[in-house]
């Protein structure tokens, strides 16, 4: 690990208390409510309904908030969010204020605007949770790069198109998480269309936010992308020669994407021996085993796709395209058929390689330390660094039963995040403790998102911005390795959370360097956008504010933090902007240089960067 100084242009998270437990005597708030009986006079949740996807079931209505026969539920009929006695009664369920629906929108997608504010406050939290799992399915990544000519859009294009512009926010952030956990970077994966490749990576991950974990997992373990990237394409059994099959995928599924170092409870601490070491999760024992059951896969090209893709300007052809859409194959003579054991179950000798794949991935699925380990993660990326041993069994426990029996409903794990009492409750905006720090490729998409970027051309030029220097050292699909761009348990060194043995994720990327190549950066991109001008913001709502400095500052300050950018702040950012004066006849040149400022001061606040 590298570690980073503390900046003083990011201020340093506090640890994160535990917040109360919801008290229905607590002075100034309602007795709690379960979401059946807070959701019991509104209207059917539009658009639930759909079919079922990787054992989770489709459509809103699911959430794990109790089991229907039919497609389309109303609210009424929906149970308490997970039934386990680790389930809550839910305190927050609608939005009072447009601080509150900004705030929440914020976690769960990209951006706030007015509309969405409005949406959130008349629906309540789930119904909007609920249409947003619904909504109509929209161009894919591989979609839109193959309708472009070859080679000449990539895979940063596809994935800032994708994170900019697509109408489904909540499905691309929860895949950005997930890309997070289930890393496969774009720095380190070969082949003949490896933007393709990346391309369908993405879009498994964004089908994953819908469906099953148990699905999802087998997708990834047979996904092309995953194979190039640790090492199960061709991955041969044993042999006379002393042959072994490669264990970089044995071992990253169980330490990075299932099970972490070391077992777990069920609220995510860590379960000790007698003398208080750790307990191990697996072996090099169980890794060695469970190698033996990746070996004999390899891409699916068919035959006469194999010479079928004319090279544009060459003499020669390639195999098209098509293999990077479908999941690895397995050749059973590369499969290793020698007993495998690991996490207490057995492959006994002989197994056919799909039978034997099944039964590692069950047994993956099925062990005690998914819930705690995947749902930490989860919160660490969509709202607080440090959450309460509580708060994350209340995950945990929805992820084991979604309420309707459902082990590994990713939907209901999503809003379970979201919706818990620790995330909605304004404890946490008072806290020093709560919250997370932004990364940096989410503040340059809520920059887009909020100012209506666009890009003319529609190849979305903005490139790889994983230079600190120069860029905003961190790009989406690009992490250095496969432990992701920060480790879940960084604790910065030198600082007050060390002292207190909290982490800080995100700021493993935060050092002088990296502080300053993202002001600069930034400074650079409001005015100028990306390629020559082609990616670039329109700022039309600002304009209309342009006159009036501390309007547009207030509105900065809800869209961009949910107004948690202090009246100090505001202040401090609304004086600045008093020279020069604006006024309908200045400039269109002098309009935009107070909305660039204004941007500029409020994504370098501290208050911005420290999402609560």
């Amino acid at each position: 690990m590298v570690e980073e100084q503390e900046s003083a242009a990011v201020p340093a998270l506090g640890a994160v208390r535990a917040l109360p437990e919801a008290d229905a005597t607590s002075a100034g708030r309602n007795p709690p409510l379960t979401l059946a009986a807070a959701l019991a006079a509104s209207t059917a949740l539009a658009a639930c309904g759909g079919g079922g996807g990787g054992g989770g079931g489709g459509g809103g209505a699911f959430f794990g908030l109790g089991a229907t026969t039919t497609g389309a539920t109303s609210a009424g009929s929906l149970t308490p969010l997970g039934t386990t006695p680790t389930a809550q009664g839910y305190l927050y369920t609608t939005a009072k204020t447009d601080d509150e629906a900004a705030r929440f929108l914020l976690q769960a997608q990209f951006s706030a605007n007015e509309a969405d504010i409005a949406a959130v406050r008349t629906k309540g939290y789930l119904p909007w949770l609920g249409e947003q799992v619904d909504l109509a399915k929209t161009q894919t990544g591989w979609e839109w790069l193959s309708s472009k000519p070859y080679n000449t859009v990539y895979t940063d294009d596809m994935i800032w198109n994708q994170l900019m512009t697509a109408p489904d926010g909540f499905r691309k952030r929860m895949a950005l998480a997930f890309t997070e956990i289930f890393v496969v970077s774009a720095n380190d994966i070969g082949s003949s269309w490896p933007d393709h490749m990346m391309a369908q990576y993405w879009d498994m991950l964004v089908a994953g936010v819908t469906g099953n974990f148990r699905k999802l997992l087998e997708d990834v373990t047979l996904n092309p992308a995953m194979g190039y990237y640790l090492n199960t394409r061709g991955n041969q059994k044993e042999n006379a020669q002393g042959r072994q099959p490669d264990e970089n995928y044995a071992r990253e599924v169980m330490q990075l994407m299932t099970l972490g170092l070391y077992q777990l409870n069920d609220d995510g601490t860590v379960k000790k021996a007698a003398d208080g070491t750790p307990l191990d999760s697996y072996t090099q024992d169980d890794v060695t085993n469970l190698a033996r059951v990746f070996t004999g896969y390899d891409v699916d090209i068919k035959t006469a796709e194999r010479t079928a893709f004319p090279v544009p300007g060459q003499t020669y052809t390639i195999e098209s395209n098509q293999w990077t859409q479908r999941p690895m194959v397995l050749t059973a003579s590369r499969h290793s058929l020698l007993e495998a054991k690991f996490l207490g179950a057995t492959v006994a000798a002989n197994t056919e390689g799909t039978a034997a794949l099944k039964t590692a991935l069950d047994t993956l699925f099925n062990h005690p330390n998914v819930g705690p380990f995947i749902g930490k993660q989860l919160i660490q990326r969509l709202v607080t660094s440090n959450p309460s041993a509580g708060y994350v069994s209340r995950v945990s426990a929805i992820f084991s039963d979604n309420g309707a029996g459902v082990r590994g409903d990713m939907k209901s794990v999503l809003a379970a995040v979201l919706l818990d009492n620790e995330a909605r409750s304004p404890d946490g905006l008072a806290s020093p403790d709560f919250g997370r720090l932004r990364e940096p490729m989410l503040r340059l998409v809520q920059w887009g998102r909020t100012f209506g970027i666009a890009s003319t051309k529609d190849t979305w030029k903005i490139g790889n911005t994983s230079d600190a220097a120069s860029r905003l050292g961190q790009s989406p699909l690009r992490s250095p390795s496969v432990f992701n761009f920060f480790r879940p348990g960084y604790v910065p060194p030198s600082t007050v959370l060390a002292s207190e043995g909290k982490s800080a994720p995100e700021f493993q990327l935060v050092n002088e360097t990296s502080v300053g190549g993202y002001l600069n950066h930034l400074q650079s991109v409001l005015v100028n956008g990306y390629d020559s001008k082609d990616v670039v913001a329109s700022y039309a709502i600002e304009k209309t504010l342009v006159t009036d400095a501390g309007a547009l500052v207030r509105r900065l300050a809800l869209m961009m933090s949910a107004n948690q950018l202090s009246a100090a702040t505001q202040k401090t950012i609304t004086d600045a902007l008093a020279a020069p004066a604006v006024t309908a006849a200045s400039t269109d040149a002098v309009k935009l240089n107070r909305i660039y400022a204004a941007v500029l001061m409020v994504m370098a606040s501290p208050e911005y960067l420290i999402q609560k």
